[in-house]
């Protein structure tokens, strides 16, 4: 067997690896019907941006530092759990 020749594909694909392999990935972005495969990658490309300013904010060395104060309070009994 030649390494051109990859055999005949699975009846069904067992692996992860398999499956996506073999997933028709043309038709679900040319054909007409399939409007759900392409607004979840357009909505996923336009919310992208968003989601890694939030994180960057809640991550942000001021934030990390406000929260930890909290949870000090918290852990100590200064202020009641809500």
């Amino acid at each position: 067997m030649s390494s051109e020749n990859p055999g005949r594909p699975m009846k069904f694909p067992y692996t992860l690896s398999a499956k996506i392999a073999q997933f028709p990935y043309k038709y679900y972005f040319t054909h007409k019907s399939s409007w759900v495969f392409k607004f979840w990658l357009i909505s996923v490309v336009l919310t992208a941006p968003l989601f890694y300013k939030i994180q960057k904010l809640s991550y942000s060395p001021e934030n990390v530092k406000k929260w930890d104060e909290i949870h000090r309070k918290e852990f100590l009994g200064e202020v009641g759990h809500h």
